[in-house]
């Protein structure tokens, strides 16, 4: 008999959209490794089920997108990452000597796309925009990576607020760096704007008043997209040198993943141009 492949998967709901079982294949033809990647479609009050399912019937790993990534880090409360801790939220999920492990990488993909892009966040003013799960994600990895002064800002004021005085509890280290407020209160010129918001989703960019990009400035979108999505064009023409959307970081969180499953980086440039590709042509 031939032994099953390892089997992988990306839960959500919806899931058809997922671009994950494609990247991840393109990753293990990359390194020769044999595996199965799938989209599972989970009931919104069946999440707990279907991951005990999936293990239960010996599956490897698991990635987790909405709605489901904080339930994702309730489930494996007892081994997180310091970065699923910090975040409050699990992206990816594996079994480890029969205990279940939580990771959020979505951070780290943020700073390898950032890094790969040809720019260094350490000393750099960053502007956050976005206080949901998306923003709570990378507010851990932009610290460590030494950036000078992180803002966060969001439309509701009080949402900015929580999620710094949450960061500051547990990284009291790095407290003199944060600070937070409302989409009007991110005066001055920053070296880095990272929009988490889905506003580019529906064709707008958030309203930023007073915010200025320094010379050589970088604006960074989360949501990917074929054309310039509107908060990279408000920016470049506010000034900002450089633009970039979010494909890079949706490889190179997979890439992360990846590794902590497989002990093996990809290369996520072939990658990212198949995507590119597929993007340009739809």
């Amino acid at each position: 008999m031939t032994p099953s492949l390892p089997r992988f998967a990306v839960v959500g709901n919806p899931i058809a959209h997922s671009r994950s079982p494609a990247i991840h294949q393109e990753f293990g033809r990359q390194l020769g490794i044999a595996l199965s990647y799938e989209t599972l479609l989970a009931p919104v009050e069946g999440f707990a089920a279907t991951v005990a399912a999936f293990f239960g019937e010996g599956g490897s790993g698991l990635n987790i997108t909405l709605p489901f990534k904080e339930e994702a880090c309730s489930l494996a409360s007892a081994d997180l990452s310091d970065r699923a801790r910090l975040a409050g939220a699990v992206n990816t999920l594996w079994m480890q000597e029969g205990r279940l492990h939580g990771c959020n990488t979505d951070g780290v993909g943020l700073l390898d796309d950032i890094q790969r892009l040809g720019v260094s966040i350490a000393g750099k003013r960053v502007l956050l925009v976005g206080a949901g799960g998306a923003a709570k994600g990378v507010v851990y990895p932009l610290l460590q990576a030494q950036c000078a002064a992180l803002r966060i800002v969001n439309r509701n004021a009080a949402r900015a607020h929580e999620l710094h005085a949450h960061a500051a509890g547990l990284l009291p280290q790095f407290a003199q760096r944060l600070s937070a407020g409302g989409l009007d209160e991110g005066q001055g010129q920053w070296d880095i704007v990272i929009n988490a918001t889905s506003s580019s989703l529906s064709s707008q960019a958030p309203s930023l008043p007073g915010v200025a990009y320094a010379s050589g400035a970088l604006a960074y979108d989360m949501v990917y997209a074929a054309q310039p999505t509107a908060f990279m064009q408000q920016a470049k023409a506010a000034g900002a040198q450089y633009a970039a959307d979010g494909l890079g970081m949706l490889v190179a969180q997979a890439a992360a993943s990846f590794f902590i499953w497989h002990g093996r980086a990809p290369d996520i440039n072939p990658v990212l141009a198949m995507l590119r590709r597929q993007l340009d042509a739809a």
